[in-house]
């Protein structure tokens, strides 16, 4: 069984990318120990379960290429702290990392996340580029687009041939993921998800009607289909036919779904950790550069805010409504009027804990291509170093005004923790 995987297997056996890089400068070819990865000793997790009174436990990721590379470490440290999830929802690489967790058992969990996440790292040459300064991250992103990442996706070289060249729907794309479903098939064990044991699902916009679609493992079998399509990113890759209809990534209508727990039925008490992987705030652009990036932020961001506003608002309304339905007189309580408008109340309690990643120096519009392993490793540190503060202060722990039925647990700067 594996105890514990830490974002230093991203390392290799002889120390620091620093090393390597020296290596590769001194020899012209990478040291054998980049492919052979190592599980360090870690310090003992504090076990932090949560009371089983405070209902399921949901995980929630967003979509964002590498940048997904923070929500493995903030599965880690629940892992490491026994609190898995009953309940995974995922857009883009949200949906992969939803499927290997939900596709393996706790045991594995880690150790196939681990394996995926190494297979999506640039190769020591690449790695060995992005090294230099100045030139080092331009010639990283130009490999990645030029040549892909071999595990994931690979150029499709009829797309280069013009923007009127018929490619057929289902390629109709600049790259070819075919990389990224023998990957998954190797990590997730699809039989698994369908025995239910670990709810899955998946959000992915249908391509001709515009509306989103959430594929839930509660309601109908998953398969490999499923997390492809919500991992479509178009122009880059090409849409995923299901039950005769195309489905693209769906981040581009919605990179936050968290609504799915909200428009459940029947809604169950929960503890909801939304892992959010792009800022909604950031300093004002005054360059092109600056400009595309922050207006990625804001685009994937997916108004994760006003979303989580507008869930505390109406889900207040239902305890509201459950509440004046309690004054009432026993005798219109069981009345037919009353009985239909007292459906649209609920007492479900619902603690939202809101990760978000934090900026790093150098962050630009590409930084979701960054598989770099050293972009990884500070990705994946950062969502393990947050989420393990985070149950240590165990916010759900305190009293709240029974009427809220929705408590909003934001970290904020120095990870002290707001309750709304």
């Amino acid at each position: 069984m594996l105890k514990h995987v830490s974002p230093d297997v991203l390392r290799t056996d002889k120390g620091s990318d620093a090393a390597v890089i020296s290596e590769l400068e001194r020899t012209g070819t990478p040291p054998d120990a980049i492919t052979e990865q190592r599980l360090p000793d870690s310090i003992p997790a504090r076990r932090r379960r949560i009371p089983k009174e405070l209902g399921q436990i949901v995980l929630v990721l967003q979509g964002g290429g590498a940048l997904g590379a923070y929500q493995v470490g903030a599965y880690q440290a629940l892992h490491e702290a026994g609190v898995e999830p009953d309940w995974v929802i995922g857009t883009s690489i949200g949906a992969i990392n939803a499927s290997l967790i939900a596709g393996n058992t706790p045991e594995d969990r880690m150790e196939r996340l681990q394996e995926f996440w190494r297979r999506m790292q640039h190769s020591p040459w690449v790695e060995f580029l992005g090294a230099w300064p100045l030139v080092g991250p331009l010639a990283t992103n130009l490999s990645t687009i030029a040549q892909g990442i071999p595990a994931f996706f690979r150029p499709n070289l009829s797309a280069f041939l013009g923007l009127q060249v018929p490619l057929g729907s289902e390629a109709a794309g600049y790259y070819d993921t075919s990389p990224l479903a023998r990957t998954l098939c190797d990590l997730v064990d699809f039989d698994r998800i369908n025995g239910r044991e670990t709810r899955l699902t998946v959000g992915a916009a249908n391509v001709r009607t515009s509306e989103m679609r959430y594929f839930d493992s509660r309601d109908m079998d998953l398969d490999l289909r499923h997390v492809m399509a919500s991992g479509a990113l178009p122009p880059a890759f090409p849409a995923v036919r299901i039950d005769g209809d195309l489905y693209w990534d769906g981040g581009i209508l919605s990179n936050t779904p968290v609504e799915a727990v909200f428009d459940d039925n029947p809604r169950k008490n929960s503890v909801i950790f939304a892992v959010h992987i792009w800022n909604p705030q950031g300093p004002e652009p005054d360059t092109i550069w600056q400009v595309m990036s922050r207006q990625k932020d804001i685009q994937y961001c997916s108004r994760a805010v006003s979303h989580i506003a507008r869930q505390k608002q109406i889900h207040r309304l239902r305890h509201v409504i459950a509440e004046l339905v309690r004054r009432l007189p026993e005798r219109e309580q069981r009345t037919e009027a009353v009985r239909e408008l007292a459906a649209y109340g609920c007492v479900t309690r619902m603690h939202v804990v809101r990760l978000l990643a934090p900026p790093f120096e150098g962050d630009d519009h590409t930084k979701d291509i960054d598989f770099s392993p050293r972009g990884i490793r500070r990705r994946w540190e950062a969502g393990y170093a947050d989420t393990s503060r985070v149950l240590e202060l165990a916010p759900w722990s305190s009293d709240f005004d029974p009427v809220e039925g929705f408590i909003l647990h934001e970290a904020r700067p120095g990870m002290m923790m707001t309750a709304g």
